[in-house]
């Protein structure tokens, strides 16, 4: 355990502690890693108010060298699993990547994840990229004046990940079974990011599982979708150095290992390139 991490993490805690009036309710623990909970947890539930320099710097010493911890992943440590050398199927924690962007699978308030410690991507985007990530995109909400529809995308910076930017997206919510309009929002989620990097000249982009969390999205299909909409993109034009469907459980990883077979049957019949 890294001294100077801790030094940094207490100072965190007490500011994130004392800026909540909860010094006398809740003590800093003894247990490293209890106090990197508990620092998740303070982060997670923190309204986007304005904070001190001083926080920010600290904020973003400790993420780093958390990022640096961790392991950063770069694009040449991943294989491509096509014949144009531009996709790669990745199973591991999407904020260790270092491509220009990363997709966020977002709710429509574009805030990010409220609950303490939760282990959806939002969450996780949001904790490791710091606390600016929030105040950005309260900003751009507050400018918007109405909830981020499904379908569309969003860029921010992404502050403290090993990637430069972040693409937020909000995907369908399924209610039982899945529907065309489902399908056609989905498809737009992947194309809207694929859209915006172009436009933004970003030449690599990492996609998590959209909508195939809490917003119930049937895995498979969703995967199909992913796939095939990537694919048409690149067919129409679209430029991209390296495109990434990253998964993060067992079961998403072996969906996709089947959607291989797709993408190499796409690749060899060279009807989308």
């Amino acid at each position: 355990m890294n001294m100077e991490q801790e030094h940094r993490l207490i100072y965190l805690l007490d500011y994130l502690l004392g800026e909540r009036g909860e010094h006398d309710t809740v003590g800093i623990p003894e247990d490293y890693a209890d106090k990197r909970d508990l620092f998740r947890t303070l982060v997670n539930v923190r309204s986007p108010y304005p904070i001190h320099s001083d926080f920010i710097r600290v904020q973003d010493d400790f993420l780093r060298e958390e990022s640096k911890q961790k392991g950063i992943v770069r694009l040449n440590d991943i294989p491509t699993i096509e014949a144009n050398n531009r996709i790669s199927l990745w199973e591991g924690d999407i904020t260790r990547l270092a491509a220009c962007a990363v997709v966020n699978a977002a709710n429509a308030k574009m805030l990010g994840c409220f609950i303490p410690g939760h282990n959806c991507i939002d969450n996780v985007i949001h904790t490791f990229a710091g606390v600016q990530l929030r105040l950005e995109c309260a900003a751009i909400m507050e400018k918007q004046g109405y909830p981020e529809p499904a379908g569309q995308a969003k860029l921010t910076s992404a502050y403290n990940l090993p990637s430069d930017f972040v693409l937020h997206t909000v995907g369908p919510i399924v209610d039982g079974q899945v529907t065309d309009e489902d399908k056609r929002l989905l498809a737009s989620c992947y194309h809207s990011c694929l859209e915006t990097a172009c436009e933004n000249n970003i030449e690599s982009i990492a996609f998590c599982c959209i909508s195939t969390g809490v917003f119930h999205f049937p895995k498979e299909e969703a995967a199909l979708i992913a796939i095939d909409t990537v694919f048409a993109f690149l067919k129409s034009g679209g430029d991209f150095k390296r495109i990434i469907f990253v998964v993060f459980t067992e079961n998403d990883e072996g969906i996709y290992k089947k959607s291989k077979k797709i993408i190499s049957a796409y690749s060899a019949s060279k009807r989308w390139f």
